[in-house]
């Protein structure tokens, strides 16, 4: 899949890049194994701990007092930070609770939510629940991402 959003990335002109909490750079790695991929990849973001979400990527320390680093207000606010970084015309991001440990009653392991900025103000976000070990949870996570970029290039 990361090779069909990598080709419409180009045919249209346009770049990607990404700000990562529970993939842990697994996202930049699928776009960046096959070569080419300096033709539409900026780079990205491994923000694991919440003081380089807040330094790197201008999320608001307010919104992770409030809502916590696994909300649909942080991803966004990470998806806009690398973007606004990069000058990227997309923009992922992904925070979640991989596993095993970590999860609690609203969030538990397997809750992800993932965010898109795209060209004009563009954004959509979505969480996810998966239900595997840690490595499935962040694949899963992965897949999910680029499966919401490649819908939104349709």
């Amino acid at each position: 899949m990361t090779a069909e959003v990598a080709a419409r990335l180009r045919e249209r002109g346009e770049t990607l890049a990404v700000a990562e909490s529970c993939t842990g750079g697994r996202l930049a790695a699928a776009f960046t194994e096959a070569a080419g991929a300096s033709d539409f990849f900026l780079g990205g973001v491994v923000a694991y701990a919440n003081e380089v979400k807040i330094g790197a990527l201008g999320v608001y320390r307010e919104v992770l007092e409030r809502r916590g680093a696994v909300s649909r207000e942080v991803a966004l606010q990470m998806a806009q930070g690398v973007q606004r970084l990069t000058g990227a015309s997309w923009a992922l991001s992904t925070t979640g609770v991989a596993g095993p440990g970590g999860g609690s009653a609203g969030k538990p392991v397997g809750t992800v939510w993932i965010a898109l900025a795209g060209p004009e103000g563009m954004s959509c976000t979505h969480q996810f629940h998966f239900s595997g070990s840690r490595a499935e949870n962040m694949s899963a996570a992965v897949c999910a991402a680029v499966e919401m970029l490649r819908d939104s290039l349709l």
